[in-house]
């Protein structure tokens, strides 16, 4: 009997299968029939040189695309008809399935390409009455005998109001709510939202006629009263939720498209509990990934297909990059969220490891190395420094603590502690200021040095700006200080080194932190 069970989990292991899904909006790809829904770039054999040449430029660019990613599943978007998804086929005869969805008399619409068994697929309507967009794919696959749902989005862009796109999430939201919890399915596509648009659509008046919701925070249920679903919490929630897998990522390397020199995130991959569960099918946790070769991205540009004044010239890809994420009915990817919960955490560096901590983590002998009226940054010997904003009232500058952390948050990337407790104090540390970084001594735009306290540094400041060693870095001054003249000549004796949307800076606290000549 043992022999018979042992031989049963050797050969379900055996047929065990892991498999990639990326999704990757390629930016308008049209043939060269017109059938009158073109956008007028695109329309064949005009002025605007849309012709055989450019096409084939841009399809092969395509296919390169695709084959060096080698997905098992590709969810697309804008791609203008069938006909289409047929020519990639003939490329990449690998995958043998494929369904495709568009309004008769929209531009673009979605396609999945596969090379797992697709059982079915459907369109979900939605549908506005002065305005075309595209529906949602839904598309059922079959692998080792085990069913999961894709379902593809392309929501309208930003040239339309938050509501448009909460009406996108309403109809997904209910339709995934039909299904039984423990079934797996993953939400796929561009989005046009960023995985915390709650955190910044409140100060755009254009978009927010939502009273401040997003589709898809507070529709999807990838936010719950203002902090991220995390993997570390999806157990704990009755209602359905969902994991956004761009928190798999450092902060930095949180973007799919940069607009005006800002990362952004409009392309998500969002899963569902039942894909923790260690049932069926699992996410690979932290398998989450964006696909940026040198051909894609350097040196902080996308090589988007490019059009100048109207005109194609036969180069370049799309303005977005693919994401990536590995699922897996293999036993090996089970159990993830007992382990991190089980997880030991003693060190500050561990606490950037979450975007909300798996238990509460007692730090010990952590040193005050700045304090600033109710805000403090501590540090820990060779390991690392993190700030506790507005809630350091009962720290003492040079001392310290074991302090018990039950919340961290992520504010636009930088760490902070928003809620601890004070276990022990340990008495004062005389030489703290050891702790310190000369700023001349690392670089500065490693993350890895976030919340650490820098100094000597010497440079010239301009336009919010700090110039030093043939470099510039971002300063900001707290409320109330006196900023530098243009030109002026500056030391740092002391400067938070903080992020912010994307961006390193230094942070003066006081005035006396610099001395300007």
């Amino acid at each position: 009997m043992v022999r018979l069970f042992l031989f049963l989990l050797l050969t379900l292991n055996l047929y065990a299968q892991t498999f990639t899904v990326t999704s990757y909006n390629v930016e308008n790809l049209f043939d060269l029939n017109y059938d009158g829904t073109e956008y007028s770039e695109y329309i064949p054999n005009t002025k605007s040189l849309w012709n055989q040449k450019n096409f084939n430029k841009k399809f092969e660019n395509l296919i390169r695309v695709l084959k060096d990613i080698d997905s098992d599943i590709y969810a697309l978007q804008e791609i203008e008809n069938e006909n289409l998804i047929k020519k990639i086929k003939k490329e990449l005869p690998q995958y043998k399935y494929h369904s495709f969805y568009k309004y008769k008399n929209s531009s673009v619409g979605l396609a999945i390409l596969s090379k797992i068994e697709i059982k079915s697929s459907q369109k979900i309507d939605v549908k506005f009455t002065n305005k075309i967009f595209r529906p949602i794919q839904e598309v059922t696959f079959n692998i080792n005998n085990n069913e999961f749902k894709i379902f593809n989005n392309h929501w309208p862009s930003k040239r339309s109001s938050e509501s448009y796109r909460v009406k996108y999430a309403k109809i997904l939201f209910d339709r995934v709510s039909l299904l039984p919890k423990d079934y797996d399915y993953i939400l796929v596509g561009d989005f046009n939202s960023n995985y915390d648009e709650f955190k910044t659509i409140k100060f755009d008046d254009k978009l927010n006629d939502s009273y401040s919701i997003t589709g898809i925070n507070q529709v999807l249920n990838t936010t719950i009263n203002k902090e991220f679903v995390s993997a570390t919490t999806l157990e704990t929630y009755k209602k359905r939720v969902h994991y956004n897998t761009w928190l798999d990522l450092d902060y930095d390397e949180r973007f799919s498209t940069i607009y005006k020199g800002k990362n952004n995130t409009p392309d998500n991959i969002i899963i569902c509990p039942a894909l923790f569960d260690n049932k069926k099918i699992s996410y690979v946790f932290k398998s989450f990934n964006v696909f940026k070769p040198n051909y894609l991205y350097n040196n902080k540009n996308i090589f988007r297909w490019s059009i100048k004044n109207g005109i194609h010239k036969t180069s370049g890809y799309s303005d977005h990059l693919p994401i990536i994420a590995k699922f897996s009915t293999d036993n090996l990817y089970k159990n993830i969220l007992k382990d991190i919960k089980e997880e030991s955490l003693n060190n500050i560096s561990q606490l950037y490891l979450f975007e909300n901590l798996p238990n509460k983590t007692l730090i010990k002998d952590a040193i005050v190395i700045y304090k600033n009226g109710s805000n403090a940054i501590l540090k820990q010997k060779n390991d690392r420094a993190i700030y506790f904003y507005n809630n350091a009232n009962k720290l003492s500058l040079g001392y310290s603590y074991d302090i018990l952390i039950t919340k961290t948050k992520d504010y636009f990337g930088l760490k902070e502690v928003s809620d601890f407790d004070i276990e022990k104090e340990n008495g004062k540390i005389n030489d703290y200021e050891k702790l310190f970084i000369d700023g001349n001594t690392v670089n500065l735009f490693d993350l890895k040095y976030q919340n650490e306290i820098i100094t000597n540094l010497y440079g010239t400041y301009k336009k919010s700006y700090f110039y030093f060693n043939n470099k510039k870095i971002k300063i900001y001054f707290k409320k109330g200080l006196s900023i530098p003249k243009d030109g002026d000549i500056i030391q740092i004796k002391k400067a938070q080194l903080g992020y912010y949307k994307s961006q390193v800076q230094l942070i003066i606290h006081n005035k006396s932190d610099i001395d300007v000549n």
